[in-house]
């Protein structure tokens, strides 16, 4: 039953289950990382058993163990015959470990084993050891497992290894007073010699026994009371220093090495990138190249240099101040890829210049390549072009030049600002500049976008750059003449149009919104990647909404092959960030990004000093009577039909989600208006205490003659709110939504900016959620939650955004004592559960338990 419970789920269930759950969890990532240990116990009856115990020696292990201790509740264990609750402390989470940890071997040796260890070491099986011969079977178990314990005791060994002459190690001891904490260590030399020491020579020596199978000559240095070192010849020391102290350390001994062994250097394959001579500055990847080397440390060898220092010594060799390992396998590696006399392409060379490395390894770059390098990632503005009628920010202008200055060199860009920094005005300014130095004289731009954005970019022209001539290839009558600069299309026409504009000869292909192609085997991601142009631009304000590999789809829309294949991508880059949080490979990524990559955010007030303040709350209504009646027996034949299904099978569970996510959506509807889930007509607005609370903000903003973005996920909940805002205000309000034709989203969007009549918006949140520019309004009302942070965002940024003058209000509806509440709750206080929205929207709950979906969708107090 513990194991049903899913990890973000645990706070629904009692602080002892809970507990359990967490002391389960933490076994099952202890068997998993091989965190455990055998320990021979006899048990009341005299017989001998082998329970499984957390490895002490540790130092993570016990980390773990101490934050346990902190957060179990003192109920959570009782002591058989005793009443009396006992407190936690390391010995009770010890032994409940144990407990799950010898089930959970059990379980996984399903298979009774013959031979007699082999049960009691995998079968949780018991044995009295009566038989002749075999009473010191335990005393020898319990000897042969005792270098697990070794830390455990009063003393605790040290072992120091220092660098001698003529290519020898010595060894040497010391031992720890574990009650001592601020003792230093005391050579083993004094402890064999001094009388202070007498009565505790027998348990140091019995605890250093144990190392005698991992220290050569280790027996003779105790005989001569540790007055000689042990010396060790390099051709042992390596496999000593590779593999015995690495198992030393697993049992918590410190192993102290001397500093030119502390970091050891193996040989890497690597490169000197240098430039191509007698090529003309065109693209900084086509003038670079390169000579293989081998990389030992921050030092570059020729292999001819490696090959002569290699005769010296063999395994362990010493180069400069540092010693080198030198694996028999790894050379080979290293020697084949010598011999195959691999090529590296441009875009390879030019991603490893970038980085600094090249698999891991450091490379040398020539003077003259540090030089281009620096060139390259550093730019001076360029002048505006003389037709542009707007006043740049400076930092638009440092946009604007940089993407200049990437098209002239060869390279697309990807401008990846955040919401409301002028995006369009940038990419206006430089297709301007474009067309006045003549580039669009004979190959032209095309320009993708959603589709209710066509009218704003061909505004936005209009306005910026009238000489800039655009038109708008969409609808069923699109015509293509030539009297353009710029053609405006949508994603869905270019996907059915590319084999038409893949003939056409483009100096440029911008597409906004760029995270419409961030699923790259898409047939339009596809479709739009496939047609030709000189100079890529995409633009997004969330280049990443979900995984890496959409960054990668958008910067290999930009710069084809930059980052590798996908594969390699997520090689190098995408596993190691996501799963592993690597800031090492993290900073690398922006390193090779970061000329072809520009974002800005609107938080920084280095870029942005003057945008007002966005304020966010969440706003709580209470259902009506009748709402909350209609709720309940909602919620009740949903789960009753919900837990009628069998979900042995793959179809079961199916079903099962499908019915999960009817749910849901009945419930939000309920929510919203009663009329919207019975689909009934009788429109009063008592029957929701959501519309009243919606209500109660417009009061107040209607009369300040303030204006307000309404967003809603239902385009069916924004008639009833046409209805309802009509009926108590006497104006009817705009309602921008996917039915709504380019020409009529245009309209409305010019009215909202302009018309002080037109104050109240309402916005289907799939159709209005990006792009549109809607700085009129200071306030912004989520009237049903998407729970997915990325929409939620983009959503109010049509009114937070550059031009807005005011505090921008965002108010956050949720009903009461209902599962929203109960959602958005876990979304704010559990990133984790947060992260899973963002990347399954309401899927994950159709995988929860029947008694989880009560708990959450059930209405309280």
């Amino acid at each position: 039953q513990i194991l049903q419970i899913p990890s973000n789920r645990t706070s629904f269930y009692q602080p002892s289950t809970a507990a359990l759950h967490t002391i389960f969890t933490a076994s099952l990532h202890l068997l998993a990382n091989g965190a455990i240990v055998p320990q021979i116990i006899k048990r009341p009856n005299g017989d001998f058993a082998i329970r499984w115990l957390p490895a002490m020696i540790s130092k993570e292990v016990r980390q773990v163990l101490e934050k346990l201790e902190e957060v179990l509740p003192p109920d959570v264990f009782f002591w058989e015959g005793d009443e009396k609750l006992k407190e936690i402390n390391k010995d009770t989470i010890v032994n409940l470990l144990s407990v799950f940890l010898t089930e959970l071997i059990s379980l996984i040796q399903n298979k009774r084993q013959d031979k007699l260890f082999e049960r009691l070491f995998f079968n949780n099986s018991h044995y009295p050891f009566k038989n002749p011969g075999e009473e010191s079977l335990p005393k020898g178990v319990f000897v042969w497992l005792q270098k697990y314990f070794i830390t455990q005791g009063n003393y605790k060994p040290q072992i120091v290894v220092t660098e001698a002459s003529n290519e020898r190690f010595f060894i040497a001891i010391n031992i720890y007073d574990n009650s001592e904490k601020l003792q230093q260590a005391i050579p083993l030399k004094e402890v064999l010699t001094e009388k202070e020491y007498e009565h505790s020579k027998f348990e140091i020596l019995q605890a250093l026994t144990q190392l005698s199978g991992f220290i050569p000559g280790l027996d003779n240095y105790i005989n001569s009371a540790a007055k000689r070192e042990i010396i060790v010849y390099n051709k042992k020391f390596t496999s000593f220093l590779m593999q015995i102290i690495p198992a030393i350390r697993l049992l918590d001994i410190d192993v102290l090495l001397p500093k030119s062994l502390q970091e050891l250097t193996r040989p890497k394959v690597s490169v000197k990138v240098k430039s191509n001579p007698g090529k003309s500055f065109i693209r900084l990847d086509k003038l670079l190249d390169f000579d293989w080397r081998i990389a030992l440390g921050d030092h570059l060898l020729t292999k001819e240099d490696f090959d002569v220092l290699l005769k010296k010594s063999d395994g362990l060799l010493k180069y400069k101040s540092q010693f080198i390992y030198v694996d028999k396998e790894e050379l080979e590696k290293i020697y084949k890829h010598f011999s195959a006399n691999k090529k590296l392409s441009s875009l390879e060379l030019l991603r490893t210049a970038l980085s600094g490395e090249y698999n891991g390894a450091n490379i040398s770059m020539t003077a003259e390549v540090q030089q281009l390098i620096q060139d390259f990632t550093q730019y001076k503005d360029v002048q505006l072009p003389k037709g542009l009628k707007a006043n740049l920010r400076p930092y638009q202008i440092n946009g604007y030049s940089w993407m200049y200055r990437n098209a002239q060199i060869g390279f697309g860009s990807v401008l990846a600002d955040d919401m409301g920094l002028g995006k369009t005005l940038q990419v206006i300014s430089t297709l301007l500049k474009f067309k006045e130095e003549g580039a669009l004289a004979n190959k032209k731009a095309l320009i993708i976008v959603p589709t209710g954005l066509l009218s704003n970019w061909e505004a936005e022209i209009q306005k910026f750059a009238p000489s800039l001539k655009a038109h708008i290839f969409h609808g069923k009558s699109r015509t293509i003449t030539d009297d353009f600069d710029v053609l405006l299309t949508t994603y869905g026409i270019a996907r059915t149009e590319a084999a038409r504009f893949k003939k056409m000869l483009w100096q440029s292909v911008i597409i906004d919104e760029a995270q419409n192609i961030k699923n790259t085997n898409t047939l339009q991601a596809k479709a739009i990647k496939s047609i030709p142009a000189e100079n890529f631009i995409a633009m997004s304000g969330t280049p990443v909404e979900n995984r890496l590999s959409e960054l990668w789809s958008i910067m290999d829309y930009s710069n084809r092959g930059l980052l590798g294949t996908l594969k390699v991508f997520n090689e190098s880059f995408g596993n190691p960030i996501e799963q592993f949080n690597d800031k090492q490979v993290a900073k690398k990524l922006k390193q090779i990004t970061g000329p072809f990559l520009m974002r800005r955010l609107k938080t920084d007030k280095s870029i942005i000093s003057d945008l007002p303040d966005k304020i966010e709350m969440d706003s709580y209504a209470t259902l009506a009577k009748e709402q909350a009646s209609l709720y309940t027996k909602t919620l009740e034949e949903a789960m009753k039909a919900i837990e009628g299904v069998d979900i042995e099978d793959k179809k079961g569970l199916f079903v099962r989600q499908g019915l999960v996510l009817q749910m849901i959506l009945a419930l939000k509807q309920i929510c919203n208006h009663p009329s919207q889930y019975l689909k009934n007509k009788v429109l009063d607005p008592s029957l929701s205490g959501k519309l009243a609370l919606l209500y109660e903000k417009l009061d107040t903003i209607v009369e300040s003659n303030e204006k307000v973005l309404i967003f809603t996920q239902f385009k069916e909940m924004g008639t009833l709110l046409e209805h309802f805002i009509q009926e108590r205000y006497g104006l009817k309000p705009l309602f921008y939504h996917g039915g709504r034709s380019v020409k009529q989203r245009k309209e409305m969007v010019d009215s909202f900016q302009n018309n002080r009549a037109d104050n109240i918006f309402i916005l289907s949140i799939k159709a209005a959620g990006t792009g549109l520019n809607l700085t009129a309004a200071n306030h912004v009302i989520h009237y049903d939650l998407w729970w997915n942070p990325a929409v939620e965002a983009q959503a109010t940024d049509r009114a937070y955004r550059i031009g807005q003058k005011s505090n921008v209000m965002v108010h956050r509806f949720i009903t009461k004592g209902t599962f929203e509440e109960e959602i958005n709750a876990m979304i704010q206080s559990k990133k984790e559960l947060a992260d899973l929205t963002v990347t399954t929207g309401e899927n994950w709950i159709g995988n929860l338990s029947n008694k989880e979906l009560k708990e959450i969708f059930e209405m309280k107090n």
